[in-house]
């Protein structure tokens, strides 16, 4: 399973969803090794076939158009950093320009603002002068001779040239005024901007920034922490598999067991049931698919697959383990451990992988690990690089040995059937 999920960089979400969080730290760095390693491998073929370009091009005359790489005093290819080169300008000159830019443009926008307001007041106080005025002279000059309309007629226009002089002199001295309060106003927006910025007043969008920000660095160290764990967690159990001598030899490992031997076994219920005779060989030709699709394919695989493994038996025994359930729920297997104490576990048959799941008893609730048994091996999937021969293996190894450091579980105490018939009958049947 492992190594399908490496081969194809891919792991199912349902599946994903079964591993607990160091199992998944586990597999995102063995994920990373193999895209380290295909990348390494891409680049040893570019790196040959430019070689062998450079070879074949050197023959060949060059009369063509082609494209040259720019390069520095180490022969490699130049990259200009921005920020680094000479001549870029340091990051704290860049804020300040970016700060004194946000308070003119707001002191230009406010600026902007107050003189449509004076513009409209001045309009506003020659236009209702000029017609007061306009009104006087009609209201006196009415009735004088038509001669004298003239002379009325040259007043008005002196007293509107008079009145627009006034108005442009009005205009020039608000528009210098604005001009003055813009600036005071600039230099006021770029200190309290200035002081904002040493003092971390941020704006609303710039705490939430700084939030993310903050939260992004928190997570990166998190997983940074948990990936160093998971790595020497892999080389602990490595060594100590190693030391103790109990890792399987894999490939050949059970090519002497024949699927055609009948084989009494004996329900551990303990309800003392009688043996049942089972044939571990079936009439038609299994071949495994790629993942399991229903509950008779997962009772099949057990079938033709585990019982000529002795997967759920006692060592040397034709009894089944006590910690040994069937095809049940992560629901369920809490229930039964609901009421144990810490260490206290049971293996299930999974229904996301060909394997199996352990459910554990912590003293703050329940871990499950998935156990992979997809190959010729039982192994934690993402959690324990140990490889062992047999699924009694792999318990016993851990009644002795902890699964992961950070958590420290044993498997002390085995949970057994609540049920009669057992929940593993079918498998059996």
């Amino acid at each position: 399973m492992l190594q399908q999920i490496l081969r194809d960089m891919y792991i199912d979400p349902e599946l994903l969803a079964e591993l607990n969080e160091e199992q998944k730290q586990i597999l995102f760095y063995k994920m990373r090794e193999e895209q380290l390693r295909r990348w390494k491998e891409r680049e040893e073929k570019a790196r040959m076939e430019e070689a062998v370009l450079r070879k074949t091009a050197g023959r060949k005359q060059s009369n063509g158009k082609h494209v040259q790489w720019l390069r520095g005093k180490d022969g490699e290819v130049w990259v200009w950093v921005m920020g680094e080169a000479p001549g870029d300008k340091p990051y704290e000159q860049i804020s300040e320009e970016l700060i004194a830019e946000r308070a003119r443009q707001q002191a230009q926008k406010e600026a902007e603002e107050l003189w449509r307001q004076k513009e409209a007041e001045i309009t506003k106080k020659f236009r209702d002068a000029m017609a007061q005025e306009k009104a006087r002279i009609v209201a006196e000059k009415w009735k004088i001779e038509i001669e004298d309309r003239k002379a009325a007629k040259s007043e008005e226009e002196k007293i509107q040239e008079e009145l627009k002089k006034r108005e442009e002199e009005e205009r020039q001295k608000g528009e210098e005024q604005i001009r003055q309060q813009e600036e005071i106003r600039a230099k006021e927006l770029y200190l309290s901007l200035k002081q904002a910025q040493q003092h971390s007043q941020h704006s609303d969008d710039d705490q939430e920034w700084e939030e993310q920000l903050r939260r992004s660095k928190a997570a990166d160290e998190e997983r940074s922490h948990k990936a160093r764990r998971a790595r020497d967690e892999y080389r602990r159990q490595s060594l100590r598999a190693i030391q103790k001598g109990r890792v399987a030899g894999l490939s050949n490992l059970f090519q002497g067991t024949s699927l055609n031997n009948v084989q009494e076994i004996k329900l551990n219920d303990g309800s003392g049931s009688p043996l049942l005779s089972l044939s571990a060989a079936s009439s038609n030709i299994w071949e495994r698919p790629s993942r399991p699709f229903s509950r008779d394919v997962i009772i099949r695989w057990f079938k033709e697959e585990q019982i000529p493994r002795r997967a759920g038996f006692e060592r040397n025994t034709s009894r089944i383990a006590r910690w040994f359930h069937g095809i049940i729920s992560r629901q369920e297997a809490e229930e039964l451990l609901m009421n144990k104490s810490e260490g206290a576990f049971l293996v299930r048959v999974s229904e996301k992988i060909w394997g199996y799941a352990l459910s554990y008893r912590q003293q703050s609730g329940f871990k499950h690990f998935l156990v992979d048994a997809s190959g010729d091996f039982y192994s934690f999937l993402g959690v324990d690089p140990n490889r062992h021969a047999t699924l009694t293996d792999l318990i016993d190894f851990h009644k002795e040995e902890i699964i992961t450091s950070s958590g420290g579980e044993l498997l002390l105490e085995p949970c057994g059937q609540q049920k009669n018939p057992p929940d593993y009958s079918p498998l059996f049947e």
